[in-house]
């Protein structure tokens, strides 16, 4: 029986961000009731298909059919913090972004970038107000060309 040991082997392997991961959805699902997984789920309706969303019952299923779609994984979790704020929950919203900043070491400027980022945070308001004005504009213009 060396398949099934060689199998064994790979389950002891697994990278502890998975194990991390794990324990955040399990900690996600046991603060969502079956009316907030209808929230949830309502929340994220174009892209589920409502037939697929019906035959969601639990966080898990819910978690499990986002990442077979693609809209979850250990180190993207953009999406559901993206439902969370939608729906409202942000004590959701926060274990979330806790695993981000703490477990992938992804803090909110390396985040920046993706549109789905939407977690108000006093370095996005500092972003903006360090907008060069017009002035400062004008003068980092290229002169006129002499014509």
């Amino acid at each position: 029986g060396g398949a099934a040991a060689e199998a064994g082997q790979l389950v002891t392997r697994v990278v502890p961000a998975m194990a991390e991961y794990r324990s955040l959805l399990e900690e996600l699902a046991q603060n969502i009731t079956a009316e907030d997984l209808e929230q949830l789920k309502s929340a994220c309706k174009e892209d589920i298909p409502s037939e697929e969303s019906e035959a969601i019952a639990t966080s898990h299923h819910w978690f499990a059919f986002l990442e077979k779609h693609s809209k979850l994984d250990r180190d993207n979790l953009s999406y559901i913090e993206h439902i969370f704020e939608i729906s409202r929950r942000p004590d959701l919203l926060t274990m979330v972004v806790q695993y981000r900043t703490q477990v992938l070491k992804i803090s909110e400027e390396d985040e920046v970038d993706t549109k789905l980022t939407r977690i108000p945070s006093a370095k996005k308001y500092k972003d903006i107000i360090r907008q060069p004005s017009e002035e400062e504009i004008i003068k980092l213009a290229p002169p006129p060309k002499k014509a």
